[in-house]
């Protein structure tokens, strides 16, 4: 009763004031679960999205996106729910310091404090003072509007974290290399899979290890199962936080000049002129390795015949390569053709699984690279399109070709063309400028706070000052928004380094459905990896982390779960405090893109105004960019005069008709008619020749010698598609180019 009495009595009084007289504490925890479950439910919402944006729900495994959902939901649960878990510790430890004040006061029977660390003396000076006082001091501990009850968090951070700990170390890296593997069995898979992964476990192990041996020849320390458990987290916490601060560094320079540069057309046209030729180069060897590798199908499926014991695999292969490969390789095997011990060399099954793993790469990466060109000519249209309406006297927005997708209603009422002009004219480049100083300034904050954090008197960080003079008035909608800003500004800094990144072509983040599931496994790996230390790291800004605040208060729940790092000392005292304070480096590195200028040495194309090759891949990518909209422009002028004499052909058809419904119809012929029906019928085998000779002329589909039939695409179904007169329709591919540029 004691307990509940201090839990109710802080927030009878604001409810009194506020006239809420029949709020009860059971409707308290209620509201307190609904935002949990509010958040709950949209960060799954979220986690969603971004999956269906960047995955493929038709195609992928779906082990493979439901175990993917899971990490993302289990990271941005964490991002979302830590804020919360603040404004409960804060009102835990006002109940804390203010737990004597009702036994002195309102309970007689309870005239000294037995809490430890509260002395007789603190309990007569609180008992000296007026009620008044005592009142004043208990009005301001009043529960938070998402308050969660004692016993919650620590189970739900339990079930969180060591989920995610599972996923990243155990099941994520084994599904990766399953997921990859050429296997044609269930069994090949496992196998290829547990031996990719020794490596990758043994140096888990090794760092283990390492911090094992330490704590056990160290006598200071006696090892029992909660100290075994801490140096597993913190072995897990250093490999994410040495990643973590790379990703930081360069995240909290890149977005604030990136939304900078966005305000600039001319610099974001040229960017996309150097895409282009980027991206044409990749593009095109991407078709080249596809028929590579679609030639190693052909030989291998005329050589294994269908008796083969083989012949299973190399239809596994076969259902994995394009449309028009397949049927050119079905019309080009002779199922009759038995299989026969000869002297010939057919390939093993070790092969086959090599190959079939070359053809889903092949395969992915090819229509990867046609969707990202598709999509960076709409980029680049667009942006020329803004470059030219920007002197427009009108001040309507014109676009060059009709948009691909149709027009929604609130498109067509309220974003008119006068509106679509002043936003992409006026209003958006200031809203990117503001917004990209807005971001600078969180950067410098984020950078200024990551080297004092550690200075606990005076306080230097500036989101523990902000946080700490909010916890004076209790402010707990300041503290939650304050702390939700943060994190969110770390998080975003942090993810979108994962999702820029590309490591070669093994890991790469695409849009329009076009991550492969090994990416996507990838990214939910590097993601439960890097939000425990993320979260830590922003514990340790707000001075919300004990070994950090060096104070003896009432600890967050997620810290209760990390442990107590004072079994490592060298991690807690050490690597902890100062390798954050290496954000500097990586901050100058990145404003001054040291980064792209050692690869632009090495060979690797990167965006530099400065540069030579960065001119010559512009201009490039420029000429590109004029080819493709002059063949879109022919190919919108012949689908117009196609549409527009097909219109004219229904309608004289739908004439025609007319008439010869008029003319069945019985009626007494007039003089006149009788008299040109007597005179014409000398000429009527003349008149019915015209006639057939026009209505063939009108049956006739238009030639457009100029639109554009053909594709270049060899996956495209338009392209070499197989008639039943043994035709194709494609044409070569240098007849098709040669007046491109006419």
């Amino acid at each position: 009763m004691f307990l509940r009495a201090v839990h109710i009595y802080p927030l009878v009084p604001l409810l009194q004031d506020s006239g809420l007289h029949s709020i009860t504490p059971q409707a308290l925890v209620t509201m307190s679960g609904a935002a949990l479950g509010i958040e709950v439910v949209f960060v799954f919402f979220l986690a969603l999205f971004l999956l269906q944006r960047y995955g493929d729900f038709k195609k992928q495994h779906k082990l493979v996106l439901v175990a993917t959902l899971l990490a993302w939901c289990l990271c941005f649960l964490i991002v979302f729910i830590i804020p919360l878990d603040v404004s409960t510790t804060i009102y835990n430890r006002c109940i804390a310091r203010n737990a004597v004040t009702p036994a002195t006061i309102n309970v007689s029977q309870f005239t000294t404090s037995t809490r430890p660390g509260i002395t007789n003396a603190s309990t007569s000076e609180a008992a000296a003072k007026p009620s008044s006082v005592m009142s004043d001091a208990h009005q301001e501990c009043y529960k938070p509007w998402s308050y969660i009850p004692k016993g919650i968090m620590p189970i739900f951070w339990r079930v969180v974290y060591w989920t995610s700990q599972f996923l990243t170390w155990i099941l994520l890296p084994f599904m990766q290399s399953y997921a990859r593997s050429g296997g044609f069995s269930i069994t090949g898979k496992i196998k290829t899979a547990l031996i990719e992964n020794a490596i990758y476990y043994g140096t888990y192990l090794l760092i283990f290890g390492a911090l094992l041996i330490y704590v056990a020849v160290n006598p200071k320390f006696h090892l029992e199962w909660y100290q075994l458990q801490t140096i597993g987290i913190a072995a897990a916490n250093t490999w994410g936080l040495f990643l973590l601060v790379l990703l930081m560094g360069y995240g909290l320079v890149e977005i604030p000049r990136s939304h900078w540069y966005g305000a600039k057309k001319g610099y974001l046209l040229m960017k996309t002129y150097f895409k282009a030729a980027k991206l044409m180069t990749e593009k095109a060897d991407a078709e080249e390795n596809l028929e590579d590798v679609m030639e190693e199908v052909r030989k291998v499926n005329e050589c294994i015949k269908y008796n083969h014991p083989l012949r299973k695999c190399v239809d596994t292969i076969l259902r994995k390569c394009p449309t028009e490969y397949q049927e050119k390789m079905g019309r080009n095997m002779d199922d009759y053709e038995d299989f026969e011990e000869k002297n010939i060399n057919y390939p093993s099954e070790k092969t086959l699984v090599k190959l079939h793993k070359q053809v889903n790469y092949a395969v992915q990466r090819h229509n990867r690279t046609q969707v990202q060109w598709r999509m960076l000519l709409e980029q680049a249209f667009h942006l020329e399109d803004v470059a030219k309406n920007e002197t427009s006297a009108t001040r309507q927005f014109v676009h060059t070709f009709p948009p691909q997708e149709p027009e929604s209603w609130i498109t067509r009422h309220f974003y008119t063309p006068s509106v679509e002009w002043y936003w992409e004219c006026l209003l958006r480049p200031w809203c990117l400028r503001i917004l990209a100083i807005i971001l600078a300034i969180f950067s410098a904050v984020v950078v200024w706070s990551e080297c004092t954090f550690f200075s606990t008197n005076p306080v230097l960080s500036l989101f523990a000052v902000f946080i700490q003079q909010a916890e004076t008035t209790y402010n707990y909608i300041y503290i939650e928004v304050a702390c939700f800003l943060t994190i969110f500004f770390l998080s975003i800094c942090v993810y979108s380094t994962v999702f820029r990144i590309r490591v070669f072509n093994y890991y790469y983040f695409a849009s329009h459905h076009q991550t492969d599931a090994y990416s996507l496994l990838f990214s939910g790996m590097l993601f439960c990896r890097l939000t425990p230390p993320l979260c830590l790291n922003f514990l340790g800004l707000t001075h919300m982390d004990g070994s950090i605040s060096h104070q003896n208060t009432e600890q967050t729940a997620y810290t209760s779960i990390m442990g107590s790092l004072k079994v490592l000392p060298l991690i807690a005292d050490g690597f902890y405090i100062y390798y954050p304070m290496l954000v500097v480096i990586l901050c100058i590195a990145t404003y001054f893109s040291l980064g792209t200028r050692c690869l632009n040495l090495l060979g690797f194309q990167q965006f530099m105004g400065d540069n030579d090759m960065t001119s010559d891949l512009t201009d490039e990518g420029k000429e590109l960019i004029r080819r493709e909209k002059r063949k879109r422009q022919r190919h919108e002028d012949g689908e117009t005069r196609r549409r527009e004499w097909k219109e004219r052909y229904a309608s004289n058809r739908e004439d025609t008709s007319r008439n010869r419904n008029v003319n069945s119809e019985p009626k007494e012929p007039t003089y006149t008619e009788m008299t040109t029906s007597r005179s014409s019928k000398y000429t009527r085998a003349n008149n019915r020749t015209e006639r057939d000779r026009i209505e063939l002329l009108q049956d006739a589909e238009p030639l457009d010698f100029n639109a554009e039939t053909f594709t270049d695409d060899p996956l495209d179904a338009e392209s070499g598609r197989y008639q039943p007169a043994g035709r194709y329709l494609s044409m070569s591919k240098s007849n098709s180019r040669i007046f491109d540029d006419v």
